[in-house]
């Protein structure tokens, strides 16, 4: 049987944006409008006790702050949508960069205050590099920001986006009166209840018309007109085929947290966003309805439960059809594996699956077997393309503070750095670990873990270098040269890969002058 019809069910896409942007509420929001839940969380309220659903982990409470990718799915008009909650936060950015190669698309969630942020660059220039279809989402109509001309500019000058508005604000904070919807000729009536009833949403053809004035005023309808004419003068029309390319970027507004422009957002993402696409793999191209199963890790995490002290290994499925308790190829190890229990996801809900289809992501539960990157066939030796895990650029020693636990600080430290939250790197002269991160935040979140999730207790020495770079060479002797020679600056990665620690960028420079033989490599994909 044919899995065609269900790959054009899959729309598998990742929200991205600066922290505080409002991505956690717009994904609630859509959820909410899925009916996956029944009333959204407050995401940085201490006095309400619900909190926002993909924000599962203890110390995400805590903070107000995603710092691990959720994964959620969820039935809308007969469609399956995937929603990866990525980290805003820059200290998490190598997680969302990961998730990013899971993705079929995304949706980038821009302040209407704050405009585009430093990290909202960074994740577009990784989407952008991918070619991965992009929706912006101007949030915060409700509160006073930029003028909406000023913000398509600054989007596109920043982001390197071509953008096409396909709604447009009427007002904004305290005159904030609702969304004209280009692309479905509706006017959208705000009311701060954040209920959006559907006798708040207004067939207008025809924005000449005297029906405008009679909703928002003759002045919000002069501007409105006015802002109209420059956007259909000036932006290019919706073009899907750009937009499939990765060319044009269609451009929404509204305000999440008052449920506002959420529900035309859903409506115009699942008719143009794209089903599940093909992968690239070092062999060849993955189609995603090919009959042969295959798949990749992108992501691990132990603990979602912590009274259960599991931990799984995301996986995201890019052919054919996965089967529970079959048989299937795990590439790297070179052996076969099957799954009694692969989950469904709905943040740190589970429920078992009995077969899942190309653009889902399926958890396994993983007993150590998974690294990010390793990928599940039906026999076939295919390695995925382009997951990338990169030099940390902040270091510190890492020493056991209670000596009776340090079999739990082991377990916790070499689960963590499986999921590749941290490297861990031990020195060659005295054995001394290190841990290597991409932010500081991270150095608090493992230890916040470590602590509740192993009982196990650490403290940190402040590290100075400059960069952890692998090293490899296709000359034993020069290699075993740069050990003996230079072995304070060296040590190994949790797989056994040698790496080097330069202390600052001219010591870099002059190792990699003094050994010509050895290749110096910035990430670790080359193993």
């Amino acid at each position: 049987m044919s899995i065609k019809p269900e790959i054009a069910k899959r729309r598998t896409f990742g929200i991205v944006s600066h922290p505080d942007a409002g991505k956690t509420t717009l994904t609630e929001k859509l959820l909410l409008f899925g009916g996956a839940i029944q009333e959204a969380g407050a995401v940085k309220s201490n006095k309400i006790k619900r909190h926002a659903t993909s924000d599962f982990m203890e110390i995400e409470r805590q903070r107000g702050i995603s710092v691990a990718t959720s994964v959620m799915a969820f039935e809308y008009r007969g469609l399956k949508i995937n929603i990866l909650d990525t980290p805003g936060h820059q200290d998490f950015a190598e997680d969302t960069y990961r998730t990013l190669t899971a993705v079929d698309s995304a949706i980038v969630v821009i302040d209407v205050a704050k405009g585009v942020e430093t990290q909202t660059e960074k994740l577009v220039e990784v989407c952008r590099m991918r070619k991965t279809p992009m929706i912006v989402f101007v949030n915060k109509l409700d509160r006073e920001g930029k003028d909406g001309f000023d913000l398509l500019d600054e989007i596109e000058e920043k982001l390197g986006l071509t953008v096409c508005p396909l709604s447009w604000p009427v007002g904004m904070g305290q005159r904030f009166k609702g969304v004209y919807n280009l692309y479905e000729k509706k006017l959208n009536l705000f009311q701060p209840h954040g209920k959006q009833e559907s006798d708040e949403i207004v067939q207008i053809d025809d924005t000449n018309a005297e029906i405008l004035d009679q909703y928002v005023g003759d002045a919000a309808a002069k501007e409105l007109r006015d802002d109209l004419e420059i956007v259909q003068t000036v932006y290019p029309d919706f073009d899907r085929e750009a937009y499939l390319k990765g060319a044009l970027s269609p451009v929404f507004f509204g305000s999440a947290i008052n449920n506002f422009g959420v529900k035309e957002l859903l409506d115009c993402f699942i008719e143009i966003a794209p089903t599940p696409k093909a992968r690239e793999t070092e062999e060849r191209i993955v189609n995603p309805d090919e009959d042969m199963f295959s798949g990749f890790v992108f992501k691990i995490h132990a603990n979602m439960d912590p009274r259960h002290r599991d931990r799984i290994a995301f996986l995201r499925i890019c052919s054919g059809k996965f089967k529970r308790n079959t048989n299937y190829l795990h590439v790297r190890k070179g052996k076969s594996m099957k799954f009694s229990n692969p989950t469904a996801f709905m943040a740190a809900k589970k429920s078992i699956v009995e077969e899942a289809f190309p653009g889902d992501i399926v958890g396994l539960y993983d007993p150590g077997n998974f690294k990010i990157g390793d990928a599940l066939t039906d026999g076939e030796s295919l390695h995925f393309k382009g997951i990338p895990s990169f030099s940390p650029e902040q270091f510190r020693y890492i020493n056991n503070a209670n000596p009776l636990k340090s079999k739990q600080l082991d377990k916790g430290l070499s689960q963590l750095v499986e999921e590749g939250v941290a490297q861990l790197f031990t020195k060659e002269d005295n054995g001394r670990k290190i841990l290597g991160t991409v932010g500081a935040l991270q150095f608090e979140v493992i230890q916040y873990r470590l602590e509740h999730e192993y009982g196990a207790s650490c403290a940190y020495e402040g590290l100075n270098l400059h960069k952890a770079c692998w090293i490899t060479s296709e000359d034993p002797e020069a290699m075993a040269k740069i050990i003996s020679e230079r072995k304070r600056d060296i040590a190994t990665d949790k797989d056994g890969h040698y790496v080097f620690l330069a202390e600052s960028a001219w010591a870099l420079k002059m190792a990699q002058d003094n050994y010509p033989d050895i290749e110096f490599h910035f990430t670790s994909e080359f193993q």
